[in-house]
């Protein structure tokens, strides 16, 4: 997944509400540590299980209010934060434990047959982090949890498009197979990964899906208010940033990650302060 991915979310920021900002750091500590678990160093994929199965044992501890040996001395900052975010604000469970899992199938590597396969992921990288933020400004309804939804799907489909150049050397391929056949990319076979007509028209395909997520969601910042709903709009329009870079780089970031940059800054202020949702048009990367 890449930690890259957490960056999207809004880390008590100057637009964090003050009193969010303890929980939000709690969450967002909390997946990056696991992330690390998964991701970083040259352990072993069996180790790397062993040591999220002690750090999923240290999340159900702090739960349930009880003490565990099970984690080490470098976890006691994680899971104090988290156990205060726990108790001041209730947050549910049910998401932390999904980002577990959704590690560990990082951990395991596996390919993705098809879309549906892919979203599963996302279902459990990313929309756990929105919903979770969501839990944080009491919003529970129905239509915003499908939004968050498919704005985290996106934004999580983005990280992986923009992250080709640095994935694919790994043999980390979150590349959907039937998309791959369908264009005459064989993601199998190493030398057809590369900077070719097909996988960059993969790629054009695959962004169009992204933006027209990020689309369906894109109402969502509306609907949250106060500081909270403005720094939403600098995510949403961040990540469609990136979609609009891939798309002016003919993408091709299977050569080159595309990134934002402090020039960007003004002009997602301005596109924030004249937020619409109808705004968000696939069309626009055409």
């Amino acid at each position: 997944m890449g930690v890259g991915h957490y960056e999207n979310f809004p880390v008590a920021s100057l637009l964090c509400p003050p009193a969010l900002r303890q929980p939000v750091r709690a969450i967002y500590t909390f997946a990056r540590t696991a992330d690390d678990i998964a991701d970083e160093g040259d352990a072993t994929p069996a180790a790397r299980l062993d040591e999220l199965a002690r750090y999923r044992r240290a999340l159900a501890a702090t739960v349930s209010g009880t003490t565990t040996t099970s984690s080490p001395g470098t976890w006691d900052g994680v899971f104090s934060a988290l156990a205060v975010a726990l108790r001041d604000h209730r947050l549910p469970a049910a998401p932390l434990h999904d980002l577990l899992d959704a590690f560990e199938q990082d951990v395991r590597n596996p390919t993705y047959p098809d879309r549906v396969a892919l979203l599963d992921y996302c279902r459990r990288s990313a929309n756990p982090v929105g919903r979770l933020l969501l839990h944080l400004y009491g919003i529970d309804d129905a239509q915003s949890l499908r939004q968050a939804d498919a704005v985290c799907s996106s934004l999580q489909l983005i990280n992986f498009w923009q992250d080709l150049s640095i994935d694919l050397p790994r043999r980390r391929n979150y590349l959907p197979q039937a998309d791959a056949m369908h264009h005459g990319v064989d993601i199998g076979d190493p030398t057809a990964l590369a900077d070719t007509v097909p996988l960059r028209a993969l790629v054009r395909d695959l962004v169009q899906w992204a933006a027209i997520l990020m689309a369906e969601g894109a109402a969502l910042p509306l609907r949250v208010p106060g500081r909270a709903g403005w720094e939403l709009r600098l995510v949403v329009h961040g990540g469609w940033r990136i979609l609009e870079r891939i798309a002016r780089m003919d993408c091709a970031t299977i050569a080159r990650r595309p990134r934002l940059s402090a020039v960007d800054a003004p002009l997602l202020a301005w596109r924030a302060l004249r937020y619409s949702a109808g705004w968000f048009n696939p069309e626009r990367l055409a």
